[in-house]
């Protein structure tokens, strides 16, 4: 019984020195990797210079969204023998300040004659692509944008955004 008592004895030492093997290999480990991620995330004062940039990014504040709805949607009737009839576009705009929004408002006859003028001059083969509707989302943008400056309103459209298109 005293050699089995014995012997027990030293597989416990063996069993925690296996165990205390694996703790410190498991944190050396750890150890390691939070060095990599700080080397490889620019954290050497050689990359400092990069790192402020990013910085000065993040403190920028979140501003919300400011959207102006086009009260009706646009409709154009394509040529007859067109592979469509029709096309209907509902739009919102992100604009940066409520001065956008007041002139929008204040001229949207212009605005929507503008507009029906971009739609109307596209084929329902190139409206069918995505590329074709991120062409006059951009077309449309850039007319919008050159009539606030034409109109001398302070600001500009951020994005068109197609709120319904529809194509019969």
């Amino acid at each position: 019984m005293a050699e089995q008592a014995s012997g027990d004895e030293g597989s416990r030492k063996v069993v925690k020195t296996k165990l205390l093997i694996l703790i410190g290999a498991g944190i050396l480990l750890l150890a390691l990797g939070g060095g990599a991620v700080y080397f490889f995330m620019g954290g050497s004062s050689a990359n400092n210079s990069h790192t402020e940039e990013p910085a000065e990014e993040v403190k920028k504040e979140w501003v919300e969204p400011l959207y102006f709805d086009v009260t009706k949607p646009f409709i154009v009737d394509f040529p007859t023998g067109s592979s469509m009839q029709l096309v209907q576009i509902a739009v919102t705009f992100i604009v940066e300040n409520e001065a956008v929004i007041a002139g929008l408002k204040k001229n949207e006859p212009m605005v929507r004659n503008n507009l029906l003028n971009i739609i109307s001059a596209q084929t329902p083969e190139i409206l069918n692509t995505t590329e074709g509707k991120e062409a006059l989302r951009k077309s449309m943008l850039d007319e919008i944008n050159a009539i606030l400056k034409k109109l001398e309103i302070h600001g500009e459209t951020k994005e068109v955004l197609f709120t319904s298109f529809i194509m019969q």
